[in-house]
C-alpha cells in the first residue's frame, strides 16, 4: 500500500513540474527546447503549453495594430438581405477583423439611429468613422 501511494505521489509531482517549456536559440543558431534556459543564450522564449491561442495571435502584426486602434463593428438587421450578406463576405474576404452586431430589438435600431444619424444598413464603424450604406468600392 505504501508503494502504491509512493508512485502515486511522485507521478502527481513530476505532472506539475512538467508545466514550463523552454526555446532557446544558442550562438550557432541551433534550437533547443527543455524545461529551462540553455545557459548564456539570450533569445529565449518561455513557451505556453495547455493554452489556446487568442484569437488575435493569429492575425499579422499589422492587423493586430488596426483592430486595436481602428476596430471595425459591421451594423447589420435581420431584413437586410443581400447588402448585409455581401458586406459580410467582402470584409471576411479581405481578412479584416470585425464584430458583428444585429440589431434586433427597437432599442438597439434607436441607438444605432442615434449614434449612426441614419437609417441605412449595413453601415459599419472603422474607429470611430461612420460608412453608411454598402458599396464595395467605398468599403
Amino acid at each position: 500500500m505504501k508503494a502504491i501511494l509512493f508512485l502515486l505521489s511522485f507521478f502527481l509531482s513530476a505532472q506539475s513540474q512538467a508545466g514550463e517549456l523552454y526555446r532557446s536559440i544558442d550562438s550557432s543558431g541551433k534550437v533547443h527546447y527543455s524545461d529551462r534556459p540553455l545557459a548564456g543564450t539570450e533569445d529565449v522564449e518561455r513557451l505556453k503549453l495547455g493554452s489556446e491561442p487568442t484569437p488575435d495571435e493569429g492575425l499579422p502584426y499589422e492587423t493586430q495594430k488596426a483592430k486595436q486602434f481602428f476596430p471595425v463593428t459591421l451594423y447589420v438587421f435581420d431584413e437586410c438581405g443581400t447588402p448585409c450578406k455581401e458586406a459580410r463576405q467582402l470584409l471576411k474576404d479581405r481578412g479584416i477583423p470585425f464584430t458583428e452586431k444585429n440589431l434586433v430589438t427597437k432599442e438597439e435600431m434607436d441607438e444605432f439611429r442615434k449614434s449612426s444619424q441614419s437609417n441605412q444598413a449595413p453601415a459599419m464603424t472603422l474607429g470611430k468613422a461612420w460608412v453608411r450604406g454598402f458599396l464595395a468600392s467605398e468599403w
